[in-house]
Parts: C-alpha cells; sequence; structure tokens
C-alpha cells in the first residue's frame, strides 16, 4: 500500500525513472494504484471512469516526471489524479446514466447468486458514497480502504488533520444513516 511517509524509496524510483528504467515507474505505478483510484472514485463516482482517469494520470505523470520533486513524488501524482479527475467530472458533466454492472459482465464467478448480491452491494455502496461530498468520499476511501493515516490524507488535500477527522466522522455517520434508511424502506 502506497504511503506519503516512503519518500527515500519513491525518490530512489523517480531519479531511476527520469534515467529510463521502466521497471523504476512500474514500482511506482503498482505502489500508487489503489490510492489513485480511491482519489479519482472519490471525484468522479463511477468505477469506469476512475479507472480511465487513473491511466490518464500516470501517463501524465510519466511524461511530466520531471516537473516532479522526488520526495514529494506520491503528493504530486494524487494531485495529478485529482485534476485530471476533476477535468473528466466535467466533461462527463450531465451524465448520470446508470453503468453496466461489470460483475454481470465477469466469467468464472461463483454462480448467479452470488454474483446478484455483490452487484447489490456494489450499487448499494456506489449510491450511499454518491450522497457523501467529495472531500468526504475522499477521506472515507484513503483512510478505510487504503489505510492512509490522518496526518497523510491532510498533506493530500491540503487540510488540517483534525479537519480530516471531523470529514470522516461524518462520512461515517451518512453511511451508516444511508443504511438505517435502507433498511427500514425494506422493513
Amino acid at each position: 500500500m502506497a504511503r506519503l511517509d516512503d519518500v527515500n524509496g519513491d525518490a530512489a524510483l523517480v531519479q531511476r525513472a527520469r534515467e529510463g528504467d521502466g521497471a523504476a515507474f512500474e514500482v511506482l505505478v503498482r505502489r500508487y494504484m489503489r490510492p489513485a483510484y480511491a482519489v479519482a472514485l472519490g471525484v468522479v463516482k463511477e468505477p469506469a471512469d476512475a479507472e480511465d482517469v487513473c491511466q490518464d494520470a500516470f501517463i501524465r505523470a510519466l511524461e511530466r516526471l520531471d516537473d516532479c520533486d522526488p520526495v514529494r513524488f506520491g503528493a504530486w501524482l494524487l494531485r495529478i489524479v485529482r485534476n485530471r479527475a476533476y477535468s473528466v467530472r466535467r466533461y462527463l458533466g450531465v451524465r448520470e446514466a446508470a453503468p453496466l454492472d461489470a460483475l454481470a459482465l465477469a466469467t468464472g464467478e461463483p454462480g448467479p447468486h452470488r454474483m446478484l448480491e455483490r452487484s447489490r452491494l456494489r450499487r448499494d455502496l456506489l449510491a450511499a458514497l454518491a450522497g457523501l461530498k467529495e472531500v468526504q468520499r475522499q477521506v472515507v476511501l484513503l483512510h478505510d480502504l487504503e489505510g492512509w493515516k490522518h496526518r497523510e490524507i491532510g498533506a493530500l488535500l491540503d487540510l488540517p488533520e483534525g479537519t480530516v477527522r471531523a470529514h470522516l466522522f461524518h462520512a461515517r455517520r451518512a453511511l451508516r444513516d444511508h443504511e438505517a434508511l435502507k433498511r427500514s424502506k425494506e422493513g
């Protein structure tokens, strides 16, 4: 899992990538793919769009690697991801159509009942996340999904650590309220 405090390893990899070592950049991609995806998903809300954002951001990062402070690679990359995600969101604008469920298209799943259950869980999670403010989505995905510390999230989002904690608290409460409301409607 990528962490903003692994600057020594990142700096060496960035230097090697600048010298043409493709394997070094590949290590950086593997290290930061999950947090990049979490940041992108927090902005664009759709998994396929988040994947596209990540791919574009990594290409842009490779093209502009000389502009990067090697010690701050992680924060620099994730800012590229956020900016690209904002651009994609603006570009997509009014598109609010429901995406095809990737799980329904996948092969080798353990059966239709399990696929339907996972599809419903995914839909419910995306709906609950969509109800959060953008910064709350980013904080909860980075903290709860990726395991980032409050301080690291604050550094990425330019927020004080206490504000990050408050966003996480309110996001979790909103997710619980969403689930309780859903259950009351079903029951």
